[in-house]
């Protein structure tokens, strides 16, 4: 895939601003393996009625959701994958962007393949607000001699545009669209090189990847490109996760800074490959493909590129591959070959000469066929786990019903127009829009809520909790959306 030909890669204002469009926002970027909502109580005697917080600031102004990621010189070398990328707002009338913020945060990951030997290492590089230090400097990967890089991006936002410093984009063969326009959250740079090389190693026998195994529900384990785990843009954003500390610095996710930042927390991408690696395996009981960390020797960690090499390998049919409604391959709402092939390219799916060959309209049907029933098949299993988004939904089960309407219906790749049929998959929404129940083909199915007192969890918000001295009984109304505390008052102790 040949570079853009400029050193900022941006897409012509009309183009932009029509794209912007219809394409949802994504949920807001909380832990997937996050604790659910604390309960905050004040104590005052008697029994108190309390509905569960939805959302932290839903009266703040919204972010700006177009940033630039400015690449470093040279960026396929050790020197600069350790360099920071920095963060600056594409249009700075619209307000500026803060990598501490969850709505604008970037987040890169590198993968490096040593093609003597077929290993595979991961390296995340730090992002940083244009001029800022970060917490703690970067560690320096070592790469295998000869080690081929490539680098893929992920964004919290809308658009995410890259910047050249020194010809780095060039030198990088950095991807973020088509001249004109953007993919919108994704990018690249030597993705393609990269998997030629990952993909030699295989062939030659010299990388494996493994089997995705057997889920609990009996059923083979979820890849990427898998018809139950799949959404509007598949195969976008990354693993990657930072620190950030209580002034706004960023650092890696390592053990040191992790020990080194006291109240640090991290900051993670919205993504389908989180999603999976980190939410549903945990779930189903799989186990994600890793790779060695070379920020953090001695670890392993996922990555996208290593999804993306064990679903070629190991998917069964159909499989799925980005299809040309997917927003982020379409300009103006329109499919483009150009664009859709380079955006395949990126995550080392085959090419196609006409559009034909990635239709919409039958990957809503494999995504009909397969989704809701496998969505019903596995709600023990995810009924009971915390939800990627407590303001979204409160499970992952109800998460990932609200995931399907969104995909199915009209604000994604409107599969009911496209076959003609209504969507199977419904949700009860909390008056602020919390889904907390789902009908799949008729069936309905609740999930529990709950609770996180002081660090103890109740399980269903019903049971007994020491709160300020006192003891106190936690019992749900799930007619009224709320949890009834009572603390007698002269039980104290």
């Amino acid at each position: 895939m040949k570079p853009l030909h400029k050193e900022i890669a941006r897409p012509d204002p009309i183009g932009l601003w029509s794209e912007r469009r219809r394409r949802r926002r994504r949920f807001s970027p909380l832990m997937l393996a996050g604790v659910l909502v604390p309960l905050i109580l004040a104590l005052a005697g008697g029994a108190l009625y309390l509905i569960p917080r939805l959302s932290a600031s839903q009266a703040a102004a919204p972010a700006n959701p177009d940033c630039t990621l400015i690449v470093p010189p040279h960026p396929l070398t050790a020197r600069g994958l350790a360099t920071p990328y920095q963060l600056v707002a594409s249009d700075p009338a619209r307000g500026p962007c803060h990598e501490a913020n969850p709505d604008q945060a970037a987040f890169v990951q590198a993968a490096i393949i040593d093609p003597s030997t077929g290993h595979i290492f991961i390296y995340n590089p730090l992002v940083v607000d244009q001029g800022q230090r970060p917490a703690l400097a970067p560690v320096v990967p070592r790469l295998p001699p000869g080690g081929i890089v490539g680098i893929w991006f992920g964004f919290n936002g809308e658009n995410l545009t890259l910047r050249g410093m020194d010809h780095s984009l060039t030198e990088g063969h950095c991807v973020n669209g088509i001249r004109g326009s953007l993919f919108g959250q994704f990018a690249y740079c030597n993705a393609p090189a990269f998997f030629a090389a990952a993909n030699q190693a295989i062939r030659a026998g010299k990388l494996k990847p493994p089997p995705l195994g057997q889920a609990r529900d009996g059923l083979p384990c979820p890849s990427v490109r898998d018809f139950s785990l799949v959404d509007q843009d598949q195969s976008d954003n990354v693993t990657t996760a930072y620190l950030v500390t209580r002034d706004g610095r960023i650092a890696q996710m390592t053990r040191r800074a992790s020990a080194t930042l006291e109240h640090a927390q991290p900051q993670v991408n919205s993504s389908d490959n989180r999603l999976l690696a980190i939410g549903l395996d945990g779930a189903l009981g799989c186990t994600p493909w890793m790779a060695p960390d070379l920020a953090d020797p001695g670890q392993m960690t996922t990555a996208l590129p290593l999804n993306e090499l064990q679903a070629a390998i190991w998917q069964r049919a159909p499989v799925a591959l980005v299809p040309n409604g997917d927003p982020m391959v379409t300009v103006d709402g329109h499919p483009n070959l150009a664009k859709l092939n380079a955006y395949r390219a990126g995550v080392d799916q085959p090419q196609v000469r006409d559009q034909l060959f990635a239709s919409t309209t039958l990957y809503c049907a494999n995504l009909l066929a397969i989704a809701p029933l496998r969505l019903l098949v596995d709600a023990p299993l995810t009924k009971t786990r915390p939800s990627p988004d407590p303001a979204v939904a409160n499970s992952l089960f109800t998460f990932l019903a609200q995931r399907f309407i969104t995909t199915f219906e009209v604000d994604g790749l409107n599969c009911t127009r496209l076959l003609h049929v209504p969507d199977p998959v419904q949700v009860q929404r909390t008056p602020q829009g919390v889904a907390v129940a789902a009908t799949i083909n008729g069936a309905v199915v609740k999930t529990p809520l709950d609770c996180n007192v002081n660090g103890t969890l109740i399980v269903g918000c019903n049971g007994m909790a020491t709160l300020n001295g006192q003891t106190c009984s936690l019992m749900t109304d799930r007619r009224m959306h709320q949890i009834i505390v009572t603390c007698p008052a002269n039980n104290r102790q």
